[in-house]
């Protein structure tokens, strides 16, 4: 869907009860939470995420230096604040590897006489080996079918797909159309016969040629586990996406000899978790705990966009990474019945890869977990409302938990909720792409806050000046006064009967 920010015309009858007996509830909070909520200041969440998402830290690229740079400020930051390291060997980290498979510099593409640089000069989206030697055929636009490409490797001029693809904030606009374009006309010559295809960019995806490259030489990435080695790929026909300069030449040679070379690498490296706890006072009730999650990655540096090439991720995930520091702070000064458990995922822009992880190789059995209380994006959108994904059939998975989520809106913030990002129906299935869900899959009691996508999500716009620090330290309070909920609650919330997550 194409991006937007969500407004709201009137508030719910929740919200507007709230203002109609505000000093009620501001009474009814001080008798709740102690006085360590005033812990949770806008100018520390502030500070924290100027430091966190400015340009020093390179976008904390998944698997990167720059992620293990961010890790450990947030380690030092813990240590200052005084929260247990719970990671390996008495650190705040949990380490684990990355597995990532790619298509390397070192492939070929040549077509008649003309050497093709992989990357530089053709680029593609998958991570599939290939060792192709074919005549080449030109097609056109790809649309006449009378032209044979069986066998051949086919030549075409990129045209836009037919049915434009789902919108979303995820990139660009020009970006999203060329990954479109090129798998709707690659797989059609594909299926013709084309045992590979070279699309020539037309004049949208020739803006995008330097992201598809960016992004599509990265490859994939999954948590490395020697028990389960990776598969072989299976060879399979290659599509490849020309720079649009290249298309007369190519044109031209077309009945020429083909061969197509893809290399496929793979290799792994380090990611972390960062993992710390404040012990709870209660005897019978500190060995379970109620986790607090993030992630401290996001996209790094990567092709520029209006001059910028550093995706910051403020918002995603710096707000949520930086309120649970200000969390901890508060916990640390007045500490709950049960613990509080603070993790930061790596990678979860890699495919929830830390929060993976951490589910099979917890530091805690997971049965000790009371509840996980997610946030992704915290600080932008409407200042009044916020999402609280999980709350609603067929995501919830513990009515229980949902209730003491609201009371603590209540208490807190009183944000409007929208339930709309909730939805099975959503087209973003915005639930299912954070790092709640290996929890909850897990049967780990499980919600998600948020303030939802807006049109910065993933580019380098998402800087933190954009960020609206009212909301950021509301939702901050909102998140700290249901996890203090949970921990002083005298039973742990229990998982909803028949809980079976499903998309």
């Amino acid at each position: 869907m194409t991006p937007r920010r969500f407004t709201f015309a009137s508030c719910t009858v929740l919200s507007c009860a709230l203002l109609a007996h505000a000093p009620s509830v501001h009474a009814q909070q001080a008798k709740t939470f102690p006085a360590a909520i005033s812990l949770i200041r806008q100018t520390d969440l502030q500070r924290d995420l100027f430091m966190l998402a400015g340009d020093a830290m390179r976008g904390r690229e998944g698997g990167s230096i720059d992620e293990l740079r961010a890790s450990v400020w947030i380690a030092e930051q813990l240590r200052a604040i005084g929260v247990e390291p719970m990671g390996d060997d008495g650190s705040y980290l949990q380490w684990w590897n990355i597995r990532r498979t790619r298509i390397g510099a070192s492939s070929t593409v040549t077509v008649g006489e003309q050497s093709l640089d992989m990357w530089r000069d053709v680029a593609m989206t998958g991570t599939a080996p290939a060792e192709i030697s074919a005549a080449t055929v030109w097609a056109g636009d790809g649309r006449d079918t009378t032209i044979d490409v069986s066998g051949k490797v086919a030549i075409a001029q990129l045209i836009p797909p037919p049915t434009p693809r789902r919108q979303t904030s995820v990139n660009s606009p020009e970006y999203r159309y060329a990954r479109s374009a090129m798998q709707s006309l690659g797989f059609a010559l594909t299926r013709r016969g084309a045992v590979g295809v070279i699309l020539i960019a037309d004049s949208t995806a020739q803006i995008a040629f330097d992201g598809v490259a960016n992004i599509g030489s990265r490859g994939t990435y999954r948590v490395d586990n020697p028990a389960t080695p990776e598969r072989a790929q299976a060879m399979r026909a290659p599509v490849l996406l020309a720079r649009r300069s290249l298309g007369a030449a190519l044109q031209s040679a077309a009945g020429a000899n083909a061969t197509i070379r893809l290399h496929q690498e793979s290799f792994t490296y380090p990611s972390v978790n960062i993992v710390g706890r404040v012990l709870g006072t209660d005897a019978a009730l500190r060995d379970e705990y109620v986790l607090f999650s993030s992630h401290q990655d996001h996209d790094g540096v990567r092709y520029d966009v209006a001059g910028d090439s550093i995706w910051n991720g403020a918002d995603d995930n710096g707000t949520t990474s930086v309120a649970l520091l200000a969390i901890a702070r508060a916990f640390k000064q007045t500490p709950a019945k049960r613990s509080a458990l603070f993790v930061y995922h790596g990678a979860e822009e890699r495919g929830l890869l830390g929060s993976n992880y951490h589910v099979q190789n917890p530091v805690v059995p997971l049965s000790q977990i009371v509840a996980v209380l997610n946030g992704d994006m915290l600080g932008r959108n409407s200042p009044d409302s916020a999402a609280l994904l999980g709350s609603q059939p067929p995501h919830r998975n513990s009515a229980d938990l949902v209730a003491l989520a609201l009371k603590a809106n209540q208490l807190t913030s009183g944000f409007a909720i929208d339930s709309l990002w909730d939805r099975p129906s959503h087209p973003e299935g915005w639930y299912f792409r954070s790092d709640h869900l290996p929890y909850a899959r897990a049967n780990v009691p499980a919600l998600f806050f948020s303030s939802n996508l807006h049109e910065d999500y993933h580019t380098p716009r998402d800087e933190p000046a954009t960020i609206d620090y009212a909301k950021l330290t509301r939702m901050t309070q909102w998140l700290y006064g249901t996890g203090w909920l949970v921990a002083n609650t005298a039973s742990r919330p229990r998982l909803d009967a028949g809980f079976r997550l499903e998309r």
